[in-house]
């Protein structure tokens, strides 16, 4: 089953939308309903939506936390580890 889910999920309480997906609550809870036009059309809404979600989430999802992770070893002097 199609599904835009990236596991960020947190919704923006200005739009409604939630930050990872761009779903609302509804179409999140009725995902499993929804027939593959249902969702096709509401995938074909989404990347629209995302560009109006102004805030980001308040916890960091574990890619961003990986990728900081890796930014900051790479940046450590080779040999001492990090303070």
């Amino acid at each position: 089953m199609k599904s835009p889910c990236i596991l960020v999920c947190a919704i923006d309480t200005e739009t409604g939308y939630c930050f990872g997906c761009g779903r609302t609550r509804e179409e999140i809870a009725a995902w499993m309903d929804y027939d593959d036009a249902g969702r096709d059309a509401v995938m074909a809404a989404l990347p629209a939506r995302l560009a109006t979600v102004k805030r980001r989430p308040r916890r960091e999802t574990r890619r961003t936390r990986m990728a900081r992770e890796r930014a900051e070893n790479a940046a450590a002097p080779s040999g001492e580890p990090e303070a």
